[in-house]
């Protein structure tokens, strides 16, 4: 998240990576699992799993337009994680994914691999600007952006999964 409280995301569609890529990256395994609430939010409890340690979080993200939200997230203790459980959006199926994060150029970026895909996968980079630029890693083969495409975003996933 931007220090300003905005989350300003581009997100890529892209063939699946070397799988020696993907083991020169640190990973983490994350289960996101989205919650019943507001109608102009989306409300989610992620377990993430990273050297043996398990982190809780709680967001709440409110779109302002297709690249920046405003994002608030906190940590919370596993029994908080599994109390927030019980509002889970029953349409919706948790994510599972594992978020490979690598730095290309200055810029950490993150690539989430599902299992539900075998030939591709989604990279997301962090902006603290909507113009600033960057150059796609020289290790991904772009299939094309998906900012804009929101069957894309992780909530849109734990309903459908697109077959383009």
């Amino acid at each position: 998240m931007n220090i300003n409280g905005f989350e300003i995301e581009r997100k890529f569609l892209i063939a699946m990576p070397d799988p020696a890529f993907l083991d020169r990256c640190e990973r983490s395994e994350i289960t996101q699992t989205y919650l019943l609430g507001a109608e102009n939010s989306t409300e989610r409890v992620r377990k993430r799993v990273r050297g043996g340690a398990c982190e809780y979080t709680h967001t709440v993200k409110y779109k302002l337009n297709s690249m920046r939200r405003i994002e608030k997230e906190h940590t919370i203790s596993a029994e908080e994680y599994e109390s927030l459980l019980r509002r889970a959006d029953p349409r919706r199926r948790p994510i599972e994914k594992t978020r490979c994060c690598f730095r290309s150029g200055n810029l950490l970026w993150e690539l989430d691999v599902f299992p539900f895909w075998k030939d591709r996968a989604l990279l997301e980079i962090e902006l603290t600007d909507e113009a600033d630029a960057f150059t796609l890693p020289p290790e991904v083969r772009l299939i094309r952006e998906v900012t804009d495409d929101p069957r894309y975003t992780n909530a849109a996933l734990s309903l459908k999964i697109p077959e383009d």
